[in-house]
């Protein structure tokens, strides 16, 4: 019962932030997951619905030097994501945390996409 109660807050809470948050070409969403084991970034074009560009920790081309889901991972990760979306031609990103706080893990790989370059 517990366990449903804070999936159905977190859903709650990622809804919240999806209302006022929507991607476009010029400026995709940068979508942003942690799991207990994993990060996933996506690029999504929401006009179309089509993801433009994705790293995760799952993928054969993960990026180097990661180990779980944590802060220094994330930020290893925000760099990869800045470059892989940078390739596409995506400068500009309206940021999707989703359910979670700006804080930690989010905000580490936030600061690790503008370093890279992205906008947002």
């Amino acid at each position: 019962m517990r366990t449903e109660h804070k999936q159905r807050l977190s859903q709650l809470r990622h809804w919240r932030v999806r209302k006022k948050v929507a991607g476009s070409a010029e400026r995709p969403r940068m979508s942003v997951k942690f799991t207990g084991r994993h990060i996933h970034v996506q690029f999504i074009d929401d006009s179309v619905g089509r993801t433009v560009a994705a790293v995760s920790t799952t993928a054969k081309t993960a990026p180097a030097g990661v180990k779980g889901a944590n802060v220094a991972s994330a930020a290893i990760v925000g760099k990869a994501a800045a470059e892989a979306a940078k390739a596409k031609g995506v400068e500009t990103v309206v940021f999707d945390r989703g359910s979670a706080k700006y804080h930690g893990k989010v905000k580490a790989l936030a600061d690790a996409a503008r370093e890279a370059g992205l906008k947002f």
